[in-house]
């Protein structure tokens, strides 16, 4: 019997917030029972340097502050009002998760994208640049940029332009002048790249 009734005087931490061991005495004058329950300060739940401590109390006069404690204290007749409203609170405007299936592009302006690694991703689900719908990555683009094709140029537009600048650019074409070799790397890069990247497969 007697240890029925200390079940009952005890509950469970789970479900009644108690906390053991906490080396604090009940804050309640004159009392010495060990305080195992957190409740607010009788000052509020904040002050001038952030929040105060919260005291401790025994189980008895913890259920006593519970059941003085009024959440509206304080509040003028509206405020009662607007807090009792059942869609108080669902009034602030949340940030969507999702555009058109989806994220939104980040603001250019807030980091550098010197690949054009994110861009490009936005840009492909916007808008494909090519007819065919391949996709063209960052390396795709400056690759095409160094041999002056457009982003739609197809496998044989790409051989074309490739012949056309290594002609140009090889000293045997320019009297053995080797001002010019700099540009020709490139533009063999360029090519080497292009010709294994999908959208020229």
């Amino acid at each position: 019997m007697s240890g029925e009734n200390e079940k009952k005087e005890r509950p469970s931490p789970r479900f009644h917030g108690r906390v053991e061991n906490t080396g604090q005495r009940c804050a309640q004058p004159g009392c010495d029972e060990p305080g195992e329950f957190r409740a607010p300060p009788a000052e509020g739940t904040a002050g001038p340097d952030g929040p105060r401590p919260y005291r401790w109390m025994c189980l008895e006069h913890v259920r006593a502050f519970n059941s003085r404690y009024n959440f509206f204290d304080g509040m003028s007749v509206d405020e009662i009002h607007d807090a009792q409203r059942p869609l108080a609170g669902w009034e602030r405007e949340t940030r969507a998760f999702a555009h058109g299936g989806a994220d939104r592009p980040p603001r250019w302006t807030d980091f550098s994208d010197p690949m054009d690694a994110i861009g490009a991703r936005f840009r492909r689900e916007t808008a494909p640049e090519r007819s065919d719908g391949k996709p063209l990555s960052g390396q795709d683009r400056a690759s095409l940029k160094v041999l002056g094709l457009a982003a739609d140029a197809d496998r044989m537009a790409l051989r074309r332009r490739y012949s056309e600048l290594v002609r140009r650019y090889h000293p045997d074409r320019n009297g053995g002048d080797r001002a010019h070799e700099t540009m020709l790397q490139q533009v063999i890069a360029a090519y080497q790249q292009l010709r294994q990247a999908p959208a020229f497969a």
